[in-house]
């Protein structure tokens, strides 16, 4: 079974959730998919969850304390959000390499340091014997744009999502979840779970129209 680990460097939750996957990525066959969160928010006419200045503070404060209780090396980098594109590139260049991901996130949410400029990504790059010119190869670029389109074809609307199939369980607060369907594919298929799957809108507020 296809099972892809779509994420952002820019997601604090991704990192959490990271640091509960890495150890299973071969024995569970997950793929780590990594993607543009903004390109997903701007396709779904949404705003992300820190672009909303109540929300920012309270997932902030709860990140804090989740981390503290799990023993998670955890630091908010400078400014937040900021732009991932270097990361994401970097992470693309040595081919999703885990331990480059895992670098990555540690350089971000574990030390707390800038990732929003190669420039700011470059102790890390020499370190992991990174061209900083990778970063602008056309291909590098390209694949970001395919994989990113790609999740979004897939349903994707959010990071970290891991798809097993074509289910997509989305969140590090439902990683529990994803375990159980990576156990039991036929965990989908019970009378509750084919209820919900077909349960019917009884309101739709009205949207606002999307940027052009």
């Amino acid at each position: 079974m296809d099972v892809r680990w779509y994420f952002d460097f820019i997601s604090p939750y991704a990192y959490l959730q990271w640091r509960k996957l890495q150890p299973m990525l071969d024995a569970r066959g997950i793929v780590p998919v990594p993607i543009l969160f903004g390109a997903v928010l701007d396709h779904l006419g949404q705003r992300g969850p820190a672009e909303i200045p109540a929300k920012r503070l309270s997932a902030y404060r709860h990140l804090v304390w989740r981390a503290a209780r799990d023993g998670v090396a955890f630091r908010f980098p400078p400014a937040h959000p900021f732009n991932p594109l270097p990361a994401l590139r970097a992470c693309i260049a040595t081919g999703n390499d885990p331990e480059t991901i895992d670098a990555l996130f540690d350089w971000i949410w574990g030390q707390g340091r800038a990732a929003d400029s190669v420039e700011a990504l470059a102790p890390l790059l020499q370190a992991r014997g990174i061209d900083p010119q990778a970063l602008g190869d056309p291909a590098v670029k390209q694949r970001l744009h395919d994989d990113t389109r790609a999740a979004l074809e897939a349903g994707v609307f959010g990071v970290p999502t891991l798809a097993v199939g074509d289910a997509l369980v989305w969140g590090d607060d439902a990683h529990d979840f994803a375990l159980a369907l990576l156990d039991d594919p036929g965990l989908l298929d019970t009378p509750p779970m084919r209820r919900v799957a077909a349960l019917p809108e009884g309101i739709r507020r009205p949207r606002p129209p999307t940027a052009p």
